[in-house]
């Protein structure tokens, strides 16, 4: 936990602040029960007991000044406390959310994205409420407990051993508290990262649930990790409820033993009176500042789980590290090789591909095909580094991708994903996602390319039509076609299109590749897809079996040569057609 408090170092002019402020409120709520007790034995005992009224209001009127000066100091702290507990909150969010997007998929794949999200809302929101209180109390809580016991000792030095012994009776339950919940927090939060993850499944696969009939069987396990949080939040409530009760009777105990000695040393001394009310006044200070001491040191242990939690991904090493400068200077021409690569995830122990080597060249259209698992998409994935390989070498345009700055990498290449994926926002904002188009009349002609235009118009909004997170208030055909409608935007030398025509029709796949040809014939085209009718055209088919090149060429010359090929051509194609496509092939 206090490895967070490196982010109070650029409010240290507002920590200073916090500083005096704080001191000013502890000065004059201490400097009252002083004040007080001279009311009460120099004033209202004054004059044998007719009292000296121009001393009380003079006194009281010194009480009024100083309660305001310590409210002031109160108002102070409170607002610098807030204003740089919420300002280390944002900084660690933002820290956090950029670690969070220099994780390769791996990383993230290791801490999850349910725990992921759980880290940088509930734990960040923990460790902020944490800091703020401690900002406010860790100097006050010293400053008030030291000062009302000096003043105490001052006052009645007889009376010590009462304020020894409720300190340490309320240290010892601090200690039992905390051995008792500690291991609970870490719990908890792990079960919030699981209902976390539970909640974002069901939303995210609910039709499948629906359509499997299975909505009692996902209830039942959200409710029995719904129950286990309840469990440990209770017992968390029911240890820290216990608290309050028990300080009451401290305070109560300790005001009870306070009145009983100053009343039995009235009979010898008269002017006990003022003292044992200041005392007393003291020892509720001191009572209270244990109290909220209490309170922070119940926080730290709940919060340092939290730390804990958002130090282990801030503190996590990338696997794929960028170079800060390029090495070398890219070929003109682009192009897409791969040397002898292979790959395999971590922790795996086969490989997924295996001696991989072709070369896509600027003009041609290079597609993969092979059946499911064959290791397609992985191999897409290996050129913008979403995973490194593990012997071999990516190069685009004729540098290893491991020697590239990532804006210089990222900026070559338009990725239209599997599953196209739409940001919360408008049609607009996701065509323009990461482009740098000067006019509406670029992006409607964008949009023709890719077949939307058609849909778009029909939109009431058109352009400006609302699109909700994910995209799924739109179709899985109008998804892809806004995704692709966002690669174009961006204008690459490299296109990488993966699986992404799956969910276009036949005749709406054709006149959209027929579009491509214009904008692509000085780039580099890369196609996955399961489909024949989508890769035939190709100038050079990747043929993929068990993460292995089985295959390589046009597709009436794999027809000819390669058998895995054919067995996926006759899957595809009746008996006939694939007959006559044999045919053409010899011819």
């Amino acid at each position: 936990m206090f490895k967070m408090l490196r982010y109070l170092r650029p409010y240290w002019k507002g920590a200073l602040i916090l500083v005096v402020s704080i001191g000013i409120q502890a000065w004059g709520t201490l400097r009252l029960p002083t004040l007080m007790s001279q009311i009460v034995n120099d004033g209202i005992a004054a004059n044998n007991g007719t009292g000296d009224m121009s001393f009380i209001i003079l006194t009281g009127l010194k009480m009024v000044a100083w309660a305001g000066i310590s409210a002031l100091g109160a108002l102070s702290s409170a607002y610098f406390s807030a204003k740089i507990g919420s300002a280390i909150g944002r900084d660690i969010r933002e820290d956090l959310f950029k670690k969070i997007l220099s994780f390769s998929i791996s990383e993230i794949d290791d801490f999850s994205t349910a725990s992921l999200i759980t880290r940088t809302t509930n734990d960040i929101s923990t460790v902020q409420n944490t800091l703020i209180m401690m900002l406010s109390m860790m100097l006050r809580v010293p400053m008030m407990a030291v000062g009302a016991i000096v003043e105490a000792v001052i006052l009645a030095p007889d009376m010590t051993w009462i304020l020894a012994l409720s300190v340490g009776i309320l240290v010892g339950l601090i200690i039992v508290i905390l051995a008792a919940v500690m291991p609970k927090f870490m719990l908890y939060q792990k079960l919030i990262d699981r209902i976390n993850l539970l909640t974002r499944e069901n939303l995210t696969g609910l039709r499948v649930i629906r359509a499997f009939n299975n909505e009692k069987y996902e209830a039942e396990k959200f409710d029995k990790t719904n129950k286990k949080v309840m469990k440990t939040d209770f017992f968390i409530g029911a240890v820290m409820g216990l608290e309050s009760p028990l300080m009451m009777l401290i305070f109560n105990g300790t005001s009870l033993l306070c009145i009983y000695i100053g009343i039995s040393h009235l009979e010898f001394d008269a002017s006990y009176l003022g003292k044992m009310m200041a005392f007393m006044q003291y020892a509720i200070q001191v009572i209270l500042s244990f109290f909220f001491l209490a309170i922070i040191f119940v926080m730290i242990p709940r919060a340092s789980v939290s730390a804990k939690r958002i130090n282990e991904v801030l503190k996590v090493n990338p696997k794929i590290k960028w170079k800060e400068k390029s090495i070398k200077k890219p070929e003109e021409e682009p192009s897409v090789e791969f040397k002898n690569v292979d790959f395999k995830y971590a922790g795996a122990d086969e490989e997924v591909l295996e001696k991989i080597s072709f070369k896509a060249k600027a003009g041609e259209t290079t597609a993969f095909i092979g059946s499911t698992g064959s290791g397609k998409s992985t191999l897409i994935n290996l050129i913008p580094r979403f995973y490194d390989v593990t012997s071999g070498e990516v190069l685009v345009s004729g540098v290893n991708v491991k020697d590239y700055v990532m804006d210089d990498l990222m900026k070559k290449i338009g990725y239209v994903p599997q599953r196209g994926f739409l940001f919360s926002g408008t049609v607009k904002s996701n065509i323009l996602f990461g482009a740098d188009l000067t006019n509406e009349k670029e992006m409607e002609e964008v949009a023709r390319i890719a077949q939307a235009e058609e849909f778009i118009s029909r939109l009431d909004e058109k352009y400006e039509s609302k699109i909700v997170e994910g995209g799924t208030n739109v179709s899985g055909g109008q998804r892809q076609r806004l995704s692709i409608a966002r690669a174009i935007a961006k204008k690459p030398e490299i296109y990488i299109f993966d699986d992404a025509f799956s969910a276009l029709d036949m005749k709406t796949d054709k006149k959209l590749r027929e579009a491509l040809k214009p904008v692509t014939k000085n780039a580099v085209v890369l196609i996955v897809a399961q489909r024949v009718s989508t890769v035939r055209l190709a100038d050079q088919i990747v043929v993929l079996d068990e993460g292995k090149v089985v295959g390589k060429g046009k597709h009436g010359e794999l027809l000819k040569s390669c058998k895995v090929y054919q067995e996926i051509c006759q899957s595809q194609f009746s008996e006939e057609e694939y007959e006559r496509e044999v045919r053409d092939a010899r011819a």
